[in-house]
C-alpha cells in the first residue's frame, strides 16, 4: 500500500530525499518517442530550467537530478534553517514568485499599517508559507504542474508559450 509524502517524511532522521515522477499514460517528457517518432527533447531545457528556479524559492536544495525519457528523479535537501532565517519580507517575497497573493501581503509589501488582528493573521500566514517552502510534496507539485502546464499549452496551439 503507498503512503503519502507527509507520512514517509521525517527530518528528524535525515533531510535527504530521492524523489521521482513519472509521466502518464505513456506520455514523453523528453526524447524521440519510438511509437509517433515526434522528439520532445526540448522539454528537457523545461525541466531543469524550472527546477534550478524552484530550488532559488524553496528551502530546498537540489543535490541531483536526471531527466529521463518519461522520468524525473531529484535528490533535494530540506533546508529548515535557511527558512528559520528568512525575514517575514523575504517569505512574501517568494511565496510571491509562485503564487498569487493575500491582500494582506501585498500590503505587508507596501509597507501599509496593520491592526492587531491583521498582524496576526500576517504572521500565521508568514508561518504557513515559511512551512509550504520546506515542502518535497509542494516542490514537486509546482514542478510537475508548471511542465504539465508548459507541455499542454504546446499541445494545443502547436506552439511554445
Amino acid at each position: 500500500m503507498t503512503r503519502s509524502r507527509k507520512s514517509q517524511i521525517s527530518l528528524e532522521a535525515t533531510p535527504y530525499y530521492h524523489c521521482v515522477s513519472r509521466c502518464v499514460r505513456r506520455a514523453f517528457l523528453c526524447g524521440v518517442d519510438a511509437l509517433t517518432q515526434i522528439s520532445y527533447e526540448h522539454r528537457r531545457h523545461w525541466v531543469e530550467d524550472r527546477l534550478l528556479w524552484l530550488g532559488e524559492i524553496f528551502a530546498i536544495d537540489i543535490c541531483a537530478y536526471a531527466v529521463m525519457s518519461n522520468h524525473v528523479h531529484v535528490v533535494l535537501h530540506i533546508n529548515v534553517l535557511q527558512s528559520r532565517q528568512w525575514s517575514a519580507e523575504d517569505v512574501v517575497m517568494r511565496w510571491h514568485r509562485l503564487y498569487k497573493s493575500a491582500a494582506l501581503s501585498h500590503r505587508f509589501l507596501k509597507g501599509d499599517a496593520f491592526s492587531p488582528a491583521e498582524q496576526q493573521a500576517f504572521e500565521v500566514l508568514v508561518a504557513q508559507w515559511r512551512e509550504t517552502l520546506t515542502s518535497i510534496s509542494r516542490f514537486m507539485a509546482a514542478l510537475n504542474e508548471g511542465i504539465a502546464r508548459r507541455a499542454n499549452a504546446v499541445n494545443i496551439t502547436g506552439h511554445p508559450p
